[in-house]
C-alpha cells in the first residue's frame, strides 16, 4: 500500500481535513470572507459532499467545499498539494472542467443558461502554480483587444499560492495562507482553524471514513496497475504476431481468446494481420 498520512497528522492542507473543517458553517463563512476579501451574509451547503458526474461513463469529481451564499453565488474551494510539473500544467484545465461540471449540474436542475449562478472556482495551492511569486492569481474572461471589456459570464477562477511573496492582499489573507503552509496559528481566525483541526482529529466516525477512503484508493491503484500489466502483455503479443514471432493462432492461445476475437482486437489496436 502507498504510504499515506496518519489520521492524527492530517493538516488543513490535506483535502480530507479541509473538507471536514469547512463543514463548520461559521468557520467556512469567515474563512471565505477573509480569503476572498468579501462580505457574505450567510452560506448554505447544497450537499455536504458535493459529487458531480453527468453521465454514468463520464469522469466524476468530488468537491472539497461547495457552498452557496444568499446572493446565490457558488464557491467551490479545493486544496492542491501535488506540485509535479505535469500535474501543475493540468491545473488550469482541471479548473475549467470543474466549472463546466458545476454549470451542467445547475442546468440539470432546470436552470436556464441565462440564470446560471455566479461562481468562484478556488484552488489553494501549497506551491506556486504559475511561478510569478504572487499570493493570488485571479482569472476572468477579458477581451484581448480591449482589456477594459469583460465577458461578465459570472465565472471566476482564483488560485492562491501559500508561498507567495508579491501582490496586494490583506494581512488576514496572508495569515490564512501562512497557517495552511506552516500550521502556525497567530490570530483569532487561524486559532479557530487550529482548534477545529484538533476536533476533527478526535472524530472517530471521520477517522473510519478516512481509512475507508485510503483502502478504496489503494484498490483503484492496484486495479489500474493490473490492467496496465494486462494491456502491456497484450501489446507485446500483438507485436510478436505482427513481426512473425507468433502465429495468429498462437497469439490467440496466449491470451486465451478465440482466433476471431484476437484478430478483431489486433485490427482495432492498429496492428496488421500477417499474411500466411
Amino acid at each position: 500500500m502507498v504510504k499515506q498520512k496518519e489520521y492524527e497528522k492530517l493538516e488543513l492542507k490535506d483535502d480530507f481535513m479541509f473538507g471536514k473543517v469547512m463543514q463548520n458553517e461559521a468557520i467556512c463563512k469567515e474563512f471565505l470572507e477573509h480569503l476572498m476579501d468579501i462580505k457574505i451574509d450567510n452560506i448554505t451547503y447544497p450537499e455536504r459532499q458535493k459529487s458531480l458526474k453527468i453521465t454514468s461513463e463520464g469522469k466524476g469529481v468530488r468537491l472539497d467545499v461547495y457552498v452557496q451564499d444568499d446572493e446565490d453565488v457558488i464557491y467551490d474551494a479545493e486544496m492542491q498539494q501535488k506540485s509535479k510539473k505535469e500535474i501543475s500544467e493540468q491545473l488550469p484545465k482541471r479548473s475549467r472542467y470543474y466549472q463546466g461540471m458545476i454549470d451542467l449540474s445547475l442546468l440539470e436542475k432546470g436552470v436556464s443558461y441565462q440564470y446560471l449562478n455566479e461562481t468562484y472556482i478556488i484552488f489553494i495551492c501549497t506551491y506556486d502554480p504559475f511561478g510569478k511569486e504572487l499570493y493570488k492569481y485571479t482569472f476572468e474572461n477579458v477581451c484581448k483587444e480591449d482589456n477594459s471589456l469583460y465577458l461578465t459570464d459570472g465565472a471566476k477562477r482564483v488560485f492562491f499560492n501559500v508561498k507567495g511573496k508579491k501582490g496586494n492582499i490583506s494581512e488576514q489573507t496572508k495569515a490564512i495562507l501562512e497557517y495552511i503552509d506552516k500550521s502556525s496559528a497567530n490570530d483569532n481566525l487561524t486559532k479557530k482553524l487550529e482548534k477545529e483541526v484538533e476536533k476533527v482529529r478526535k472524530n472517530e466516525r471521520w477517522r473510519r471514513e478516512y481509512m475507508k477512503t485510503l483502502l478504496h484508493d489503494e484498490e483503484v491503484r492496484q486495479e489500474g496497475r493490473s490492467e496496465g500489466l494486462r494491456e502491456g502483455r497484450q501489446e507485446e503479443i500483438f507485436i510478436s504476431v505482427q513481426e512473425g514471432d507468433y502465429s495468429v493462432e498462437r497469439g490467440a492461445q496466449k491470451l486465451k481468446l478465440p482466433v476471431e476475437d484476437f484478430t478483431r482486437q489486433m485490427e482495432s489496436a492498429g496492428y496488421c494481420i500477417p499474411i500466411k
